[in-house]
């Protein structure tokens, strides 16, 4: 970085300015419930684990069965907050499962049009593209919906394989 001094004074007066705290805090927030109940939900078919916070770039927990710990996989439900979006992930427990899976899972409907592997995971879906946070009920339904159907959708797939 060219002058870490100056990000840090910007980065202070946004904090000190209130807006990023607040949207922050409220952001967590609305992830720790929607694992709260989604775990109570659907506590029949998957395990959830603790939020983790990554560096104000994701907001996520896994969520994962036998069958996938036997593949040694998980999901993960993610809010992107560059991109403000929440995203499914699939994951593998290395490096190297992610590749074996990515080239097995690559050819189906979440992975055709990516060149590439995604960074940190097998496969991203993106469930809610621009989330309406005015209206949290409808959000968490909307991403409960799309969650539970995605994953089982890809659960099948790689039943297949």
């Amino acid at each position: 970085m060219d002058n870490l001094n100056k990000h840090i004074a910007i980065y202070k007066e946004q904090l000190n300015r209130g807006d990023i705290v607040i949207a922050y805090n409220a952001l967590v927030k609305f992830v720790m419930k929607l694992r709260v109940d989604l775990s109570k939900k659907h506590q029949n078919l998957y395990t959830f684990s603790t939020i983790l916070h990554g560096y104000m770039d994701y907001t996520y927990f896994y969520y994962s069965n036998d069958f996938l710990k036997s593949k040694q996989l998980k999901f993960g439900l993610v809010l992107n907050h560059l991109h403000m979006q929440f995203e499914l992930w699939l994951l593998g427990n290395t490096i190297s499962v992610q590749k074996q899976y990515w080239q097995l899972l690559k050819a189906t409907k979440w992975g055709v049009d990516k060149p590439v592997m995604p960074k940190y995971a097998i496969l991203e879906v993106t469930l809610v593209e621009t989330p309406d946070f005015n209206n949290l009920n409808v959000l968490a339904e909307q991403i409960t919906t799309r969650m539970t159907n995605v994953s089982s959708e890809i659960l099948d797939n790689i039943k297949t394989l």
